[in-house]
């Protein structure tokens, strides 16, 4: 378990999760996050050992600043956690370059601004990227989504080859979908939301969405693996195993 811990999209979802978990485990940790009050709403919630770091992942600069307080406030960390993504459906039509880039820059460049920042501090420790179901295989209306997943892989791959001689270990956790509020926000979006949801759950055999707790608890499995770098945990209830 790490005693420092650095975790963006700490506001919501798997991110605020995983930065819950850490944190009753005893361990500190920075909060990454554009939404400041949320963030201060968890420092408050979570009390000594906790900070506050609002930051936009997408924001190289931002994430320098951000990076740089964390370590200056809580030492030496060795775990890293990429949780901030955004998500959302679209056919061809609508996937503009704004639309490519926000997402982009969000789940694929923002894991690498702040896995690099970190790297460069890190003395030893893990960092865990969050890939996809769909880091392997491809779905309609989520072409920008896929690619920024895929580019996970590539990226955890890579940053744990070049890091491993340094005793930092890269993985990556694939979940499929994860019963959140991003999650909700999504299914707004089909005109019979319900049916969605009840399709999606049937594509998984296990017959259920995953958890925010339980894909944090992978992402802590994956920080305590010390013989594992360069991994991505299918977490997705079995449905890229058919």
């Amino acid at each position: 378990m790490s005693s420092r811990a650095l975790v963006t999209g700490a506001s919501s979802g798997v991110g605020l999760a995983t930065a819950r978990m850490i944190h009753r485990q005893g361990g500190s940790v920075a909060l990454i996050a554009r939404r400041a009050e949320l963030l201060d709403d968890l420092v408050a919630e979570l009390g000594e050992g906790a900070i506050a770091l609002p930051a936009d992942v997408s924001d190289p600069e931002a994430v320098s600043v951000a990076v740089a307080a964390a370590f200056e406030a809580l030492g030496d960390i060795d775990l890293v956690v990429n949780a901030a993504g955004v998500d959302g459906p679209a056919p061809l039509e609508d996937q503009d370059a704004r639309k490519w880039q926000t997402t982009i820059g969000v789940n694929l460049s923002g894991s690498f601004y702040v896995a690099r920042e970190a790297a460069l501090r890190m003395k030893e420790g893990c960092i865990v990227n969050l890939g996809s179901e769909l880091s392997t295989i491809g779905m309609g209306l989520y072409v920008d989504y896929c690619a920024s997943k895929a580019g996970i892989i590539g990226l955890t791959k890579a940053m744990a080859a070049e890091l491993a001689p340094r005793g930092i270990r890269v993985n990556a956790v694939c979940p499929g979908p994860i019963d959140t509020p991003m999650m909700e926000a999504e299914l707004a979006w089909f005109p019979d939301p319900e049916a969605v949801r009840v399709e999606a759950i049937n594509r998984v055999p296990l017959k259920r969405w995953a958890t925010a707790e339980e894909v944090a608890e992978a992402i802590l499995f994956m920080a305590s693996a010390t013989f594992a770098t360069g991994a991505c945990l299918a977490l997705d209830g079995g449905t890229t195993a058919i």
